[in-house]
């Protein structure tokens, strides 16, 4: 499996998507040869205990010392160095693939936790958006949990659960975004978020009867679903920040509109796509360490805009009594 990183451009705001086709460099004469004769004088037993613990085959291990010999020549002679089953020659830090990636990725879920726990002691619990922005936080821990085990060995299910936990993130994300900016309340935001529900389960059920994981559809999907939550929270900060047909300026308005912003700006690295630096960190990597400082960005509106609903609310409930 050949993996090329799909370039996102600046309307989309949050997918991860690859396409799968073939690789120049596992399709080297001197790649093939190395790996044949590596694994003909290699036993399974021999491989390292974290290299089986990660269920790495004989295989696998000697096509990574392959492309590291042949890139490390490629180095030395300044000659092209070439992709191997869709990725750059990373080099693996005790069998995990993308250590970059996978710190980073780490990182980001911590973020998440974090503000899980500022949610759950800010937010009152008679607020109607409570749960619906604690489960916002699980769902990117879990998004950020699968993007971790992805980038720390990318089998054919990893590579699965990362894509559909980052869906599940996207579509909860626009799920909110309408609840919010829309006051949907009672059986209208039941329905709605059911409707989320059963799209996604559709959406997974789909690509999972297929024999070969329809990359393009999944793109599609993800950049339609990533669209519409970007350009609401655009335009609804924009009115919230301006007063622009509101009796009440939000001064906070700015945070949703910039996070949403930045996060698409932060996206466009994976245009620049480029071999490793120490064959550590490369264009996607960056990606996720980019967005570790711009989600507290945006969960630091939620909470200042639950402050407000809260006093606005309970303000109303006063002047009625």
């Amino acid at each position: 499996m050949v993996k090329h990183r799909v370039i996102i451009f600046a309307i989309v705001l949050l997918t991860l998507v690859s396409c799968s086709y073939g690789s120049s460099g596992d399709r080297q004469p001197e790649y093939q040869q190395c790996v044949a004769q590596c694994v003909s004088q290699t036993e399974y037993h021999q491989l390292p205990l974290y290299l089986r613990l990660l269920r790495w085959t004989v295989k696998q291990d000697c096509g990574y010392h392959c492309m590291h010999s042949i890139t490390e020549r490629a180095i030395q002679n300044e000659r092209y160095i070439h992709q191997y089953h869709g990725k750059w020659p990373f080099q693996r830090l005790y069998g995990i693939q993308e250590p970059a990636s996978v710190l980073f990725s780490i990182l980001n879920g911590l973020v998440h936790c974090h503000y899980f726990k500022v949610i759950q002691t800010k937010a009152p619990d008679s607020y109607f958006l409570k749960k619906f922005y604690l489960v916002t936080c699980m769902v990117g821990m879990n998004a950020w949990l699968w993007s971790t085990v992805f980038h720390i060995r990318d089998t054919a299910w990893t590579e699965r659960l990362d894509y559909f936990s980052a869906g599940l993130y996207i579509l909860y994300g626009l799920c909110v975004a309408v609840v919010r900016i829309f006051y949907l309340r009672g059986v209208w935001a039941v329905l709605w978020t059911a409707m989320c529900a059963v799209a996604y389960v559709t959406h997974v059920m789909y690509l999972s009867s297929m024999a070969r994981f329809d990359y393009g559809y999944n793109m599609m999907v993800c950049i339609v679903v990533g669209t519409c939550q970007t350009s609401l929270w655009l335009i609804w900060s924009v009115k919230q920040y301006t007063r622009w047909g509101n009796s009440e300026r939000r001064p906070f308005a700015w945070m949703v509109g910039a996070s949403v912003v930045m996060v698409t700006l932060a996206m466009c690295l994976e245009i620049f796509d480029f071999p490793p630096i120490g064959q550590v960190v490369d264009a996607h990597s960056l990606w996720h360490a980019a967005t570790i400082p711009l989600a507290p960005l945006f969960y630091e509106f939620l909470v200042c805009d639950t402050e407000l609903e809260t006093v606005s609310r309970s303000a109303k409930d006063k002047r009625s009594s």
